[in-house]
């Protein structure tokens, strides 16, 4: 019996994450929902075969609530990819998660509007995506697989804590929360607070993709602590001095996937109209 051919492994992320990759290889790809947000790069990383994409373009050309989600996750799919790492700058809803703490949420709670949000549309049938555990269990074990020690809730991972698990907040943007919406978050008990992972989620789970979000905590949010509040210089400035740990978590994890996508349970369409074609 031929032995199973290994899938690509999707990334989303910053422009940064260029360099990472050996042997990169540019295609332009088009989509039912327009162009990607750029070129996909086809490359190597950790020894295994990956498709990146820069979600908000190259010189971050596409603020949060315009990047074209839809046509990111189709163009990664129509590339073989089935399983997906997204790399995420976020904010702290607490102090138990400070400014460098990486984070691996198990949970997400949508307050964006106005996105395309589906890949469900007016005459295509009724299609309802499970979405009870947003993301991939075999992903997020992957990326806590090598952490080590358990210490506070989290766990130490290269010499940085890694927090397992939180409710991911995200919002609108492009602006940041008032300190009063800050506060309002801090009460249902989310931890950390971002722009980008949703629609991301759910078009990936829509597309029968594993999703899996690997974040940094760039900032506390202004209902926190006191102080100015959030600004974009601080959020880039740490991110900067945090990407070679959140770098190193990527490279854990990617040698921890499975080689193939197979019978996870993301992958389970039983919910979607016949008219709902996979690329």
């Amino acid at each position: 019996m031929p032995e199973a051919v290994s899938e690509p492994i999707g990334v989303i992320g910053g422009s940064g994450f260029y360099s990472l990759l050996d042997d990169p290889d540019e295609r332009t790809v088009d989509t039912p929902y327009g162009a990607p947000s750029d070129a996909l790069t086809h490359g190597s990383l950790a020894g295994r075969d990956v498709v990146f994409v820069p979600r908000h373009g190259r010189g971050h050309r596409f603020a949060p609530h315009v990047v074209p989600y839809r046509a990111n996750l189709w163009a990664l799919r129509a590339q073989g990819v089935r399983q997906v790492v997204s790399l995420s700058a976020v904010g702290s809803l607490t102090t138990q998660l400070p400014t460098g703490t990486l984070v691996v949420p198990d949970q997400l709670v949508d307050r964006t509007s106005g996105r395309e949000h589906t890949f469900f549309g007016a005459g295509d049938g009724v299609g309802h995506a499970t979405f009870a555990d947003p993301y991939c269990p075999r992903g997020r074990a992957a990326a806590l697989a090598d952490s080590g020690a358990v210490h506070d809730g989290g766990a130490v991972h290269d010499g940085g804590a890694v927090h397992d698990g939180g409710a991911l907040v995200v919002v609108n943007g492009p602006r940041f929360s008032s300190r009063a919406e800050s506060l309002e978050f801090q009460s249902h008990g989310w931890s950390i607070i971002g722009m980008t992972a949703m629609p991301e989620a759910t078009l990936a789970r829509e597309l029968a993709l594993c999703y899996t979000t690997l974040a940094v905590v760039t900032d506390l949010d202004a209902g926190v602590e006191a102080g100015e509040g959030v600004t974009h210089a601080e959020v880039l400035e740490q991110f900067a001095a945090n990407l070679p740990r959140l770098r190193d978590l990527l490279i854990a994890t990617l040698e921890q996937l499975p080689e193939r996508q197979d019978d996870c349970s993301c992958a389970d369409t039983s919910g979607y109209p016949s008219s709902h074609v996979l690329p």
